[in-house]
């Protein structure tokens, strides 16, 4: 069922209901799971055209309503987008299954066997703001990964949301998976009680804005997973190739400049700065994009305006780019330490010592070298999909797909072996064979 304005109590209902369900999902065969996700593609791209039409009517109210630009760009879902997602849809159906993966095998004494197998999380609560298809990857991921998933959609894409998991629902209903693995919320009010849920819900994904995310973290006891901010950086090196600077530069910022893994801020090498800025500048002004420079890239770019530093920790998710001069690899580094948000970073260079340093020395999910920061996603990394980005130091860090939504337990089976038997005078020793 799709919950819509209920109160607590009902809220609770269905929290239960995707629990029992998740739990039979868990113990399903992989290829119960798979066919589960072959259900999935197809009624979705069944469904093509109401879940097109829906968004539609989506955008048309969030443009009515002064929706900022980045917001609508991430609203809209068009026919290749959607077919985008139902691909990867079918890739995550390919991929190995995360589920009673063997860890630990290993022989404690005769007939005293431990195992660490993989398992499911249990409940995913998933709160996105005005991405739907987000609605198509998670569940994907989570009934192949054997979870349940609790969703809440932004308001401006409610229509677009309950269309896709209709559609969901209805590829379930066609398998052995329980349709009530997959549940979606619609209200401000649920979102709050959502995040009450710890006794049903294991795990909370954010995926928003800086300060809807961290009002997230300060208002649930249950743990989170996500980032807050998408603060990335691309540093030219003074022995970077020019013209591969300047493409990937180009790409990094405009390819899609609403997504959390476009940059924000170029670094440019002073002894490159001259030649390289005004032919970056040319390609990224035909595009539209507004560039900020400090001083020294000012007296360079003279017509680009100041650079403050507020704009060093600015996530813009717009065509607007801040540029800084540096003196060196370590400023450069530096710099980044400082200002960025641990999503993704690179380096663009020919010297090979220069960007192992880089690599090694930046504090970031992903680190990259000589290719655009755009390619910090669960589908080119070939997860299927992601079910958000990740930029805390413990795993899952960056792109979180299916592995990052299982956890182990640890099995053992004995033949009557008692613990005080390996203590005392007369101990007997552990083998600690792996088989």
């Amino acid at each position: 069922m799709t919950a819509e304005n209920h109160d607590s109590f009902g809220l609770i209902a269905i929290a239960k209901q995707t629990r029992l369900a998740a739990m039979k999902l868990g113990v399903l065969s992989t290829a119960a799971r798979n066919e589960a996700i072959k259900a999935i593609a197809s009624a979705l791209l069944s469904a093509q055209d109401e879940i097109i039409q829906a968004n539609m009517i989506d955008c048309e109210a969030a443009a009515k309503e002064g929706i900022a630009k980045p917001l609508y760009k991430r609203l809209e879902l068009d026919e290749h987008k959607l077919r985008d997602n139902i691909a990867g849809v079918k890739d995550i159906g390919k991929l190995p299954d995360p589920v009673g993966s063997v860890q630990i095998h290993r022989k404690l004494d005769s007939d005293l066997i431990l195992k660490r197998v993989t398992c499911p999380l249990g409940v995913l609560g998933v709160i996105f703001e005005a991405r739907p298809e987000a609605a198509i990857q998670i569940a994907s991921l989570a009934i192949k990964s054997g979870n349940g998933v609790i969703l809440k959609g932004g308001k401006e894409a409610i229509r677009s949301c309950e269309a896709i998991v209709k559609a969901i629902k209805q590829g379930l209903s066609q398998t052995t998976v329980d349709p009530d693995a997959v549940q979606l919320l619609t209200t401000r009010e649920e979102t709050l009680e959502l995040l009450k849920l710890d006794k049903y819900v294991d795990l909370i994904i954010p995926r928003g804005s800086n300060s809807f995310v961290k009002f997230v973290q300060q208002n649930t006891s249950i743990a989170v997973l996500g980032h807050a901010e998408g603060i990335c950086h691309l540093y030219i090196d003074q022995a970077a190739d020019i013209d591969k600077a300047v493409n990937i530069t180009v790409d990094a910022k405009t390819h899609y400049p609403a997504a959390c893994n476009a940059i924000e801020t170029l670094l440019v090498h002073q002894e490159i700065a001259s030649s390289f800025l005004p032919q970056v500048a040319e390609a990224l002004q035909k595009l539209k994009v507004e560039l900020r420079g400090d001083t020294a890239t000012q007296s360079i770019l003279s017509k680009i305006l100041p650079a403050t530093e507020t704009d060093w920790e600015t996530e813009y998710s717009d065509l607007i780019l801040s540029i800084k001069i540096v003196d060196s690899l370590p400023e450069a580094i530096n710099h980044i330490n400082e200002y960025g948000s641990k999503h993704t970073d690179a380096i663009i260079t020919e010297d090979i010592e220069a960007a192992e340093t880089f690599l090694s020395l930046v504090n970031a999910a992903g680190v990259y070298h000589n290719c655009s920061t755009r390619f910090a996603d669960g589908f080119r990394y070939g997860f299927g999909a992601e079910v958000g980005i990740s930029t805390q130091q413990i795993p899952p860090r960056g792109p979180v797909g299916l592995e990052g939504l299982v956890t182990y337990k640890y099995k053992m089976t004995g033949n009557g072996h008692i613990a005080s038997s390996y203590t005392g005078e007369n101990a007997k020793p552990f083998l600690h064979k792996d088989l």
